[in-house]
């Protein structure tokens, strides 16, 4: 499969580079991605939500009235979670919602983004470029260039690059991520990919080792 390879103008260099057909050809594996998807944003959960339980409530343990006579219910401190204030039953605690995958379910679930996203022609190959400054403007007006500045883009470098990186973090709905980071969520979130020409060997090194 091949791919025209453009500047950041917008505009043809004249070259074209040669897309694996084992990635942006491979028959999508819908179950995978479901699975890879599901462990990615389980992961991202912090699990550290707590409430205090009977026995952590900092109230007065005196009994509040005599057992019998008073024609109440029986209790025997303001710790009950039946109170305002007292414990909470059966509350959140914390936990590790992680999920662990097989590497080759993982790397097939990547391999179907891809493919998804190039059977949509929402694959754009950028030739290898950087920035001399940090400047949000000039990476606008790349976005403006491929009418991506509305959508969410998705670029994906060779290795970290600090200039274009920081350009892009102000930038709502644009994501910058080396090749080594690429993952099946980030992937199907974008509108449109942009991949550097030095980033398809390092992305196929990844997924076809």
């Amino acid at each position: 499969m091949k791919a025209e390879v453009f500047n950041i103008n917008g505009k043809s260099t004249g070259k074209s580079v040669e897309l694996s057909d084992l990635i942006y050809l491979a028959d999508p594996n819908d179950h995978c991605i479901y699975l890879d998807v599901k462990a990615i944003l389980a992961n991202q959960r912090q699990g550290t939500h707590k409430t205090k339980e009977r026995s952590e409530v900092n109230r007065t343990k005196k009994k509040l009235y005599r057992q019998k006579g008073t024609g109440n219910a029986r209790h025997g401190s303001m710790n009950a979670p039946i109170f305002v204030g007292g414990g909470t039953v059966f509350g959140p605690r914390p936990r590790d919602y992680g999920i662990s995958i097989n590497k080759k379910v993982k790397n097939l679930a990547r391999i179907s983004a891809l493919s998804y996203k190039a059977k949509e022609n929402n694959i754009t190959v950028l030739e290898t470029f950087t920035f001399d400054q940090i400047k949000t403007k000039q990476f606008i007006s790349l976005l403006n260039n491929y009418n991506a500045l509305n959508k969410k883009s998705l670029f994906i470098l060779p290795s970290v690059d600090k200039n274009v990186f920081l350009s892009a973090r102000n930038i709502e709905k644009t994501n910058v991520i080396p090749a080594s980071d690429i993952n099946t969520y980030d992937i199907l979130n974008a509108d449109q990919l942009f991949i550097s020409e030095a980033a398809l060997p390092i992305i196929e090194s990844i997924l076809l080792k």
